[in-house]
């Protein structure tokens, strides 16, 4: 039987992508969790379920404009953001895993955030804005989560996790990366019998389109795949001194994926709805979220464009 701290060392993909915060507290109190639900003979999905049901809990008391309320949020969003790491580690340790669960997992974070934002929209409303105590933020608030939320945090989100399975790729080879495509996907979602349940058929549709917009933005890379496929055919082929430069040019980018997903996040939204400037949060993702995102996406586009070069001459 593995130790507590074996099994902690295993659901640590790699140091290079993992954030410090996930690894000494958020990993090990998910792994505490996860061997409590296996002992107790509960099935991966009724946790995630669970986190769905917090997540949708803390944008509720983030909705109250009083202390005690938003505190509750904290720990609610905490407890979220727990059994989110809970349920994945549940499912390896248990081989629990189900298409099901793969689309309730994949969407529950998506599920927090439209709350949140929703839920502070409806806090702001009627606050009065910025420097103006005689007018209301009114309409604007939700123009204001609307550019936060779709237009700036859900393609940082996606593009942040994509380079990180692009540098799990690079680093640990296929069986170290869920780095899937869209042209895989989509055949999947074609070749499905007829009569397929309707949730298998949206997961499928869903997520080939998901794979695409990460696609569409990372023209760079897209050519380096197939630089790399022609010359070698796939990444573990390539000579180990392009792998390790092109990985010496990747690391330095991930502590800005971390910064693009969860953590930095919560923790803004923590402060900002503690200190009652709410709005503050929506800010600094239309603003430093987005300046992060702009420069990592340059730096890494120039990264596969350099690696192609060299590959190809």
């Amino acid at each position: 039987m593995p130790t507590f701290k074996e099994l902690l060392a295993a659901s640590i993909k790699s140091k290079d992508t993992e954030e410090r915060l996930d690894m000494l507290f958020n990993r090990p109190v998910g792994l505490v969790m996860a061997l409590a639900g296996k002992k107790l003979g509960i099935h991966p999905n009724a946790i995630t379920a669970v986190s769905v049901v917090l997540g949708v809990g803390a944008a509720w008391m983030f909705s109250y404009t009083d202390l005690r309320h938003n505190a509750l949020g904290v720990l609610l969003l905490m407890l979220a953001n727990f059994c989110d790491s809970a349920d994945g580690q549940l499912a390896r340790l248990t081989g629990k895993k189900t298409l099901v669960g793969r689309v309730i997992d994949g969407f529950a974070g998506d599920i927090w955030f439209f709350c949140i934002y929703f839920a502070l929209c409806c806090r702001m409303t009627w606050q009065p804005m910025p420097g103006n105590v005689d007018a209301v933020w009114g309409v604007w608030i939700w123009v204001l989560a609307l550019i936060a939320g779709m237009l700036c945090h859900s393609p940082q989100s996606s593009l942040a996790d994509y380079y990180r399975q692009i540098h799990l790729l690079f680093l640990k080879g296929k069986r170290g990366s869920e780095l899937d495509t869209y042209a895989n996907q989509r055949a999947i979602y074609d070749n499905l019998p007829k009569g397929s349940p309707l949730i298998e058929r949206m997961f499928y549709f869903n997520y080939a389109n998901y794979c695409k917009s990460q696609e569409r933005r990372t023209p760079a890379f897209q050519k380096l795949a197939k630089a790399i496929k022609h010359a070698y055919g796939d990444v573990s082929r390539m000579p180990q001194t392009l792998r390790d430069e092109f990985l010496d040019g990747s690391r330095p980018l991930m502590k800005y994926t971390n910064i693009l997903t969860f953590n930095a996040r919560a923790i803004c939204i923590y402060a900002t709805c503690l200190d009652g400037c709410p709005w503050v949060y929506m800010l600094a993702e239309i603003i430093v979220f987005t300046i992060i995102y702009v420069y990592m996406h340059k730096k890494h586009e120039t990264l596969c464009k350099e690696i192609t070069k060299k590959i190809t001459n």
